[in-house]
């Protein structure tokens, strides 16, 4: 189990993000863990039939399974350290164990034609 399961596990308990999970959070994930916290909070993190969606200030990227589309997980982080996510992942992470992602039924792949 890596910390980072630890920390989703206790924050799926806690039900909050409480100060001691935000200091474990931004412990580990530095400003990466501090930008995922204002994602979710600003519910920037969407849910579709078919992705995970975090809406950054530049673009959307598309987040499955710890993997990322943006240029951090793409060219600065080791994708096989469980500990190294990027931004997106970690909002994704947060947002599901507070049960805080914006649904939306519907496809991404449908809305992202429109965009």
């Amino acid at each position: 189990m890596t910390s980072v399961d630890e920390w989703e596990r206790a924050l799926a308990r806690e039900g909050d993000l409480t100060p001691d999970l935000v200091e474990r959070i931004t412990g580990i994930h530095g400003n990466r863990g501090r930008r995922a916290i204002e994602a979710v909070g600003e519910q920037r993190v969407k849910e579709y039939r078919d992705f995970t969606v975090v809406v950054g200030h530049e673009a959307e990227y598309v987040v499955e399974n710890d993997g990322c589309t943006c240029k951090d997980a793409e060219y600065n982080l080791d994708s096989t350290d469980p500990e190294q996510l990027c931004w997106h992942a970690v909002a994704v992470r947060i947002a599901r164990a507070l049960d805080a992602t914006d649904e939306h039924d519907m496809w991404y792949s449908d809305v992202h034609e429109f965009l």
